[in-house]
Order: structure tokens, then C-alpha cells, then sequence
């Protein structure tokens, strides 16, 4: 056994060029799947890596519930971010309280006052043109840069900037150290059904091309075997010289495939993939997945080639046997993907909270999706058999050449059949989950709306930044108010909670713009009701009782102060509807002026208020842009930054997007890139060792006349014509896959077409493969094939 065996492998290895072409060609194809396998196994330490980056640069203090205690050693720091042309940036200012300050992971000491540490990626685009703006509003000068260990990947941009004038009082928040140790929350189990289909919709394309590279050569290789069987060798023999030829096929593709992703890995973090990087250290497949792919891709390669081999004939002096061959049986065929569907359609539904077991979900997937990969070689075969002999002479000859080799042309179109499939069902379900993990604000109420916030209210600060935000190039529209919070002192019933509503402190010129206030002067107070809401404005009126006293301490704020801060509404306050800004939205609550709270009476136990010391007060400013202004966003961004480094700007029209959905996607989007290049560069390995094996055909073909364009499109429409097929078979098995699987999650299909984009983008590919085969065909239609030993 072990002679025929390595028999096997130095036929693999002789036959002059031809044959070590052929070898090549299975080890380059085999390879190109064994890197994607080992790329597919490293994710896991990837993700982890990050996450542990992530953590470790948390301040400790991020989910304590008593205030950290000052020392030596603690820091205030306070979440500065931004984000720059649709690109986020991560920030924090730091100021430290004694000598020996705790660090975050990359930075060597603490930035001083107009220092700044950046990371790699930031410093190169503040550096180049295009991060002018962006320079502009850190301001701070560049005194270092972030150590890998405080990053997240080579593309992070983040910043570590020194302020002395941050404190708990303005924003900031004291912590002892950094790194949060916070376990891992459980990952809900629709999210989980996302995320199996995911790896086995990237794997199982993979699994399939394997299978396929195995049986590269087939034709040659039985031409071989017929010979030995001439000098008195049995069929188990020759398929044990058959398995051996494989088995030396997929030991070079995995030797090529670790060099490829040895050298791949290098790059890594040259590569970013919808937001997705990783530094090379962190491209380390698991050992046990790696172990696998050791072990499976040489069995896979060795099991294929004696499956095929069922279907042949080897005799002496014989290639195969010359009669049609038997016709594929579709029962079998028909079972896998009913079974896969039937196994998902067990499990029920899966709930947010809830346990789902994740092997039946992936054996499910992958029956389907195997079963497809089954099916089309019968549906190619049905096809052809019932097309006839007419049409022009390029359709002719690509119809004979499938009714006699059919399942070699479906083979090589099946891995892409699978990926479609899987991506039109993940698409699917993206789309039926998407309302779970995606809280959307909705864009026709919210156009071009910006927020910027201070947790704080100093003296001045609205109105300054309502002045500088009007006079921002790109802005409409700017108000900007102190919000605060006031709860009811009346009597409640039982167990039953206070009432409570907004502050809202603004000058008479701003209150005007938020509400239909006709009179105004410094003094005056105001009960603001929402348009069409009776319930919540029963609520207010509750709150607001007037001439009564409201307890203006926030219950909610850590730190504030333990007793009531009384102040009395004015019993003569007007009761008036909100005016919506320019967005839509309405402001509500207890309007005052600054005068209404320091100018209080005292009666009642009440007392002056001043608005800047009002306990969880914080600034809030709403711009609203003008999109015709390029940069607007970004202007405005800027001129918070010189108002000061503790404002937060957020746009009111971004999805609030649950980070683990985020993630999965771009997980996805990375993942299928891979796996549609891979696809794309299996189907020109598989097509030019198909016309490879038919070199002396076209060699003759072009000896007696033929036209080489007549030839090219021949190849063409032996191509399309599997192609069309396996998008139909594609487009109805990942229908029918993510209509179950929305059904487990308890979702309904959104859209039935989101097929259409990437059937195109299928067969986008198969045409693109199908150029770069051509020069490949015209070398092989030389005359020189026609020539024999």
C-alpha cells in the first residue's frame, strides 16, 4: 500500500512539465483555500486581542459605583472623542493629581498642558492635507505617539491630550488605574444564530473549492492509470496510486498555503477591511483549528479522489468507459437541503435572553448549503440534455461540451453557488434583525442636526456658544440652553414615584425660539407642554405645580447633594406649547430665565438658585447644518473645540448601533471580501486547468479552421451557462435559508430581492474570471498541441 502510494506521488511529480504544471496548479489551489482556512482559524485570537487592548485601556472607574478617592497615583480624565469626515476619533484628557500618575497602556508619561500623544495613523493624517480641520481643533502640539499596546489595530485613531483645567466638577471623572477586568456579557442568541451562519457561510465556499482543486487533472491521471492496468495492476491498486497523487497534492497546497499566509500575515497591518484591522502578531490561527486544517485538507483531497473514481472505469488500454454516462439521481440530491431545513426548522424559535445550541443551527446551515453544491451537477445535466443543436456555432460547441462533461463545469462554478446562496440568506437576516440591534433616529426628523454637550453649566457658556455656533460657516439654525432636572414635592400615593421633568435655563431670546412665548423678561418661568401628548404633559403639570416649590437636585447624579434644593415655580407662569426647531423636535418641562432662579423669593422655605450650580446641569446646544456647506459638520466641530476641549458633539442623525451587531457586520463584510477573492481566483485556476486537459481539441479545432473568437466564446458560454444555473439554484436555496432562519428569530422578510445585487455580483465575477482565462486559451490553441508521445 505504501508502494503504490508513493507511486502516486512521483506521478505527481513526473510527466515533464505538463505534469508538474498540473501538480502546480492543485497545490496552488489547494493553497489559496488552506490560507483562508488558517486566515478563518486566527479571527478568534484577533477579536480577542482587541478586545483585551480594548479593556486594558478603560479606566477602572468606568463601572465603580462610589467615586474613586484622590491619591498620588489617580487621574481625571475625561472621553474626548470626535470624529473626522466619517471617521471616528478616540481621545481622552488627562490631568493628573499627584506625582506618580497611573498611565494608560502606550504612553510612556503623562501630557502636559498643550501636549498630545497620538497614535501612528492619527499623527500621519495630521500631517497630511487633507487633516488641516482636524488639526486645527486638537490644537495641542505632538509630543509623542501611542505604543502598539494601547491601540486597537494599526488604523486606530486615537489621542492622549493634558488639560489643567479639567476637574470632577467640569465633566471629568477620577480613576485609580486602567483596565476594567468587566467579564464578557453573554452574546443574545439570535446574535449567535448570526454569527454561526456567518462562519459557515465563509467556510463552507472553502470546503467546496477544496473538494474541487482535488479532482484537478482528473482526465490525465486516468489516461495513467489505464497504462498501469496494461502491466497488471488491479483497480484497488490504481486507486491507491490515485490517492497517493492526491495526498501529494494537498501536502503542497498546504505548504503553499502556509506560505501564503506567512507572508500574508506580514501585511497585516498594511490591510484595513470596513474598519477592520489587526497588527501581524495578532494573525495566529488556534491550535486546534490549525490542527484541523492539517488533517482535514489532505483527507478531504484523498476521499474526493476516490469518490470520483467511483464513477470511472479504468481498463487496459482504455481512458474511461466511452458511453454516456448515467444520468445523476435527484431523490438524494433533493434530501440534503430538505433535511438542513427540516433540522433549523426543529430548533423553534430563539429568544433575546434565551439558550440556543449552536451545533444543530450549523449542521442545519451547512446541509443546505452542501446540498446546493449537490444539486447543481443534475440541474446543469438536465439542462444541456434537453438543448438541441441549433444556434450559432460558439453555443453549439459549448452545449456538446457540457452534455459530455457537465459535472466538471458545475464543480467549478459550485463554490461560488454556495457563497451566493449563504450571502442572500445573510442578508436576509441582517435585514429582519437589523430593528434589534440598530435603534435608528429617524433622518426626516433629524436632518443635519448636531448636539454639542458640557456635563456642566458655567457661567455664560450657552450663550457664548449659541453666539460662536450662529456665526459657524454651514449652520442654519443654533440654540443653546442649561438643562437640568426638577421633581414634584407634591404628596404621592403609596409606592409610587415622584413625578419628574426637564429645567430648562435660557435666556428670552432662546426660550422664544424653543417654545411660543409671545412676553418675555429676565425673571420669567414657564410651563411648556408637548403638541398632541396629554399623558406626558398630565405629567409635567404635576411636576410643575405652580406657586409650589419643585426640588431642582437631581436624584440620578452621583456626588450631588444629599438634601432638597427648593425653588417655587412663580404662581403667575404661563402654561405654553413647544416650538419644534428646525429638525422637528420639542423641548419641554419648566422653561426659566436666569433671573427666575437667582432673583427667587425666599418664602416657602425656597432659596436663590444659580443656574451654573444646579446639580446634574449640563449645557446643551442643537445646530442644525446646512448641507449645501462642505465640512460644515466639521466646522462645527472646530468651533466647539475652541470653546472648549470638554464639549462633546454628536450628530443626532448616526445609528445608535448596538457594538456587538456593528462588529458581526463588519466581521462579515471583512470575511466576504475574502472568501469572493478567493472564489474569483479559484474559478481562473479551475478554468485554465480545464483548458488545459483540452489543449489537443483546440489545437485541431484550430487546425482545421476554426476561428479563435469562435473558440473564446464557446469558453464563454460554457462558463455562463453552469453560471446562470447556479444563481437560480443559489437565489431559491438562500431564499428558502433565510426565510427559515428569520423564523427561528421570530423576524419576517423585509425584502425578498436582496438577492438581485449579488447574483449580479456573481455573475460579475464569472465574467471577469472568464477574461483573464482568455490569454490562457489563445496560448493553448498553438499548433504545437497537436503534438504526441
Amino acid at each position: 500500500m505504501l508502494h503504490e502510494l508513493a507511486l502516486g506521488a512521483r506521478f505527481a511529480l513526473g510527466g515533464g512539465r505538463e505534469g508538474l504544471t498540473r501538480t502546480a496548479l492543485t497545490a496552488l489551489g489547494t493553497g489559496l483555500g488552506v490560507a483562508l482556512l488558517l486566515l478563518a482559524a486566527s479571527v478568534p485570537q484577533i477579536m480577542a486581542a482587541r478586545e483585551a487592548r480594548e479593556a486594558a485601556r478603560t479606566a477602572s472607574d468606568w463601572y465603580a459605583t462610589e467615586p474613586v478617592q484622590r491619591s498620588e497615583r489617580t487621574v481625571v480624565h475625561l472621553e474626548a472623542g470626535t470624529e473626522y469626515r466619517g471617521d471616528p476619533v478616540a481621545g481622552e484628557l488627562l490631568r493628573a493629581d499627584g506625582t506618580r500618575p497611573v498611565l494608560p497602556p502606550g504612553l510612556e508619561r503623562m501630557p502636559a498642558e498643550g501636549e498630545m500623544f497620538v497614535s501612528p495613523a492619527l499623527g500621519d493624517l495630521l500631517g497630511s492635507p487633507g487633516g488641516a480641520l482636524l488639526k486645527e481643533r486638537l490644537g495641542a502640539r505632538v509630543a509623542g505617539t501611542i505604543g502598539d499596546e494601547g491601540l486597537r489595530d494599526p488604523g486606530d485613531l486615537r489621542y492622549y491630550a493634558g488639560s489643567d483645567t479639567l476637574t470632577t466638577a467640569n465633566g471629568g471623572t477620577r480613576t485609580a488605574g486602567y483596565g476594567t477586568g468587566r467579564p464578557h456579557d453573554p452574546v443574545d442568541a439570535p446574535l449567535l444564530v448570526l454569527i454561526v451562519l456567518i462562519c459557515v457561510v465563509l467556510l463552507v465556499p472553502v470546503a467546496v473549492f477544496l473538494a474541487t482543486a482535488a479532482r484537478f487533472g482528473g482526465e490525465r491521471r486516468d489516461q495513467r492509470l489505464a497504462a498501469l492496468r496494461l502491466t497488471g495492476a488491479d483497480v484497488r491498486a490504481t486507486r491507491r496510486i490515485a490517492a497517493g497523487e492526491a495526498l501529494l497534492g494537498a501536502l503542497l497546497g498546504l505548504a503553499v498555503g502556509a506560505g501564503v499566509f506567512a507572508v500574508s500575515r506580514r501585511f497585516a497591518g498594511s490591510v484595513r477591511l470596513w474598519d477592520l484591522g489587526a497588527f501581524p502578531r495578532d494573525v495566529v490561527p488556534a491550535p486546534w483549528a490549525a490542527a484541523l486544517v492539517l488533517i482535514a485538507v489532505p483527507l478531504c483531497a484523498v476521499v474526493t479522489t476516490l469518490v470520483a473514481m467511483r464513477s470511472v472505469n479504468v481498463e487496459a488500454l482504455g481512458v474511461v468507459r466511452g458511453s454516456a454516462p448515467a444520468r445523476r439521481r435527484l431523490w438524494w440530491r433533493l434530501a440534503i437541503p430538505l433535511a438542513g431545513l427540516g433540522v433549523l426548522l426543529a430548533i423553534g424559535r430563539v429568544t433575546p435572553g434565551g439558550a440556543v445550541d449552536t451545533f444543530p443551527v450549523a449542521a442545519g446551515a451547512i446541509l443546505v448549503l452542501l446540498g446546493l453544491s449537490t444539486l447543481l451537477p443534475w440541474l446543469v445535466d438536465a439542462v444541456v440534455r434537453r438543448l438541441g443543436g441549433a444556434g450559432p456555432l460558439p453555443w453549439q460547441l459549448a452545449v456538446r461540451r457540457l452534455q459530455l462533461s457537465g459535472g466538471a463545469a458545475a464543480r467549478a462554478v459550485s463554490g461560488i453557488t454556495v457563497a451566493v446562496a449563504g450571502a442572500i440568506a445573510l442578508q436576509m437576516l441582517f435585514a429582519g434583525m437589523h430593528a434589534d440591534f440598530a435603534r435608528l433616529i429617524s433622518h426626516s426628523s433629524w436632518d443635519g442636526r448636531m448636539s454639542v454637550v458640557a456635563e456642566y453649566a458655567a457661567p455664560g457658556l450657552a450663550p457664548e456658544a449659541e453666539k460662536a455656533f450662529r456665526a459657524t460657516p454651514g449652520v442654519r439654525e443654533a440654540t443653546a440652553v442649561i438643562e437640568a432636572s426638577a421633581v414634584g414635592t407634591g404628596p404621592v400615593a403609596g409606592d409610587e414615584s415622584r413625578p419628574m421633568t426637564s429645567l430648562v435655563v435660557a435666556s428670552c431670546p432662546t426660550l422664544r425660539r424653543v417654545a411660543e412665548i409671545r412676553r418675555c423678561s429676565d425673571g420669567d418661568a414657564f410651563v411648556v407642554h408637548r403638541r398632541g401628548d396629554a399623558e406626558l404633559n398630565r405629567w409635567i403639570d404635576r411636576t410643575a405645580r405652580k406657586g409650589r416649590p419643585v426640588d431642582l437636585n437631581d436624584p440620578f447624579e452621583r456626588g450631588g447633594k444629599t438634601g432638597p434644593l427648593l425653588w417655587t415655580l412663580p404662581a403667575d407662569s404661563p402654561t405654553v406649547p413647544a416650538r419644534p426647531d428646525a429638525g422637528g423636535e420639542e423641548l419641554f418641562g419648566i422653561f426659566a430665565t436666569p433671573g427666575a432662579l437667582t432673583g427667587a423669593d425666599a418664602g416657602g422655605g425656597a432659596a436663590p438658585v444659580d443656574p451654573a450650580a444646579l446639580p446634574g446641569a449640563r449645557t446643551v446646544a442643537q445646530v442644525h447644518l446646512d448641507d449645501g456647506v462642505p465640512d460644515a459638520a466639521e466646522h462645527v466641530r472646530n468651533t466647539a473645540a475652541r470653546l472648549s476641549p470638554l464639549l462633546a458633539v454628536r450628530e443626532a442623525a448616526d445609528a445608535d448601533r448596538d457594538q456587538r451587531y456593528a462588529s458581526v457586520q463588519r466581521g462579515l463584510l471583512a470575511g466576504a471580501s475574502g472568501t469572493l477573492l478567493l472564489i474569483a481566483a479559484s474559478l481562473v485556476v479551475s478554468q485554465i486547468e480545464q483548458l488545459r486537459e483540452r489543449r489537443r481539441l483546440l489545437s485541431v479545432l484550430v487546425a482545421f479552421g476554426t476561428r479563435r473568437a469562435t473558440l473564446a466564446w464557446s469558453v464563454l458560454w460554457q462558463t455562463a451557462l453552469p453560471v446562470a444555473l447556479g444563481m437560480v439554484v443559489a437565489t431559491a436555496g438562500g431564499l428558502a435559508l433565510g426565510a427559515v432562519m428569520l423564523r427561528m428569530t421570530g423576524k419576517a422578510v423585509s425584502d425578498w430581492w436582496v438577492f438581485v445585487p449579488l447574483a449580479g455580483a456573481g455573475a460579475g465575477v464569472v465574467a471577469g474570471v472568464t477574461l483573464l482565462s482568455l490569454p490562457a486559451l489563445w496560448r493553448l490553441m498553438r499548433a504545437d498541441g497537436l503534438r504526441t508521445e
